[in-house]
């Protein structure tokens, strides 16, 4: 997992915040789709609001300008942007994201690679609705602060726990990389911020950061399904 620490500023959080919570919510079963309908229960803006729409555009923005997240992800295609919202007792069990989405309004669709979820809620706004995604290290717990969001594979088991306190509010998305293993894309990444980290020192030889850049892009090259 990697976590994209404020994404959003404090004011887009609060105008996020201040224009979803003037609008009605519907029940978040009727976007569920196959076995995931059984143990979601939380609540949905709806995506067709003209409202609802201009906030998943300008959160598009922001996450185009996030460089942490185009390096882990490598998107081609990203899915609308899904607020949802959990009150007290409501939680979403065990599940696997899609693995084929439609994209709204379209006839085209995306291979769901990596999820994103962007927290609207301050941690201390609400009880239990944490973040729970199982990895080969074992249950990660994720409650970030209110415009930080947590990449992870859409492969993923994950829940949300059940809020007991409060109120959650958040923004989910898929993303379909270029790079359609996993594996891959965890390496690419670990070789970019290598060479990010490089450039900051500013004393490596220019002569080797090319190197690695053209290893770096090459490997894009022949891994890359557009």
């Amino acid at each position: 997992m990697v976590v994209i620490e404020n994404m959003l500023a404090p004011q887009e959080v609060a105008h996020f915040r201040e224009v979803l919570l003037s609008l009605p919510w519907a029940d978040g079963k009727d976007t569920a789709m196959g076995m995931a309908a059984a143990v979601k229960n939380n609540h949905q803006a709806d995506p067709a609001n003209p409202a609802v729409q201009r906030l998943a555009n300008q959160l598009l923005g922001r996450m185009g300008e996030a460089p942490k997240l185009i390096s882990r992800v490598l998107p081609h295609r990203i899915f609308p942007p899904v607020f949802n919202r959990y009150g007290e007792t409501e939680e979403y069990g065990w599940h696997v994201d899609g693995a084929i989405m439609r994209i709204p309004g379209s006839s085209d669709v995306l291979r769901s690679d990596m999820s994103m979820t962007l927290f609207l809620s301050e941690p201390q706004e609400y009880a239990g609705g944490e973040l729970v995604v199982a990895t080969e290290f074992g249950e990660q717990r994720v409650k970030l602060p209110a415009g930080s969001a947590v990449l992870y594979p859409s492969s993923s088991l994950h829940k949300v726990t059940a809020v007991t306190a409060g109120q959650r509010i958040a923004a989910i998305t898929w993303m379909q990389s270029m790079v359609a293993d996993d594996g891959m894309r965890q390496t690419l990444f670990e070789l970019d911020q290598s060479i990010q980290a490089l450039l900051g020192q500013g004393q490596v030889d220019r002569a080797e950061l090319d190197r690695l850049h053209h290893i770096y892009h090459n490997l894009i090259r022949q891994c890359a399904m557009i």
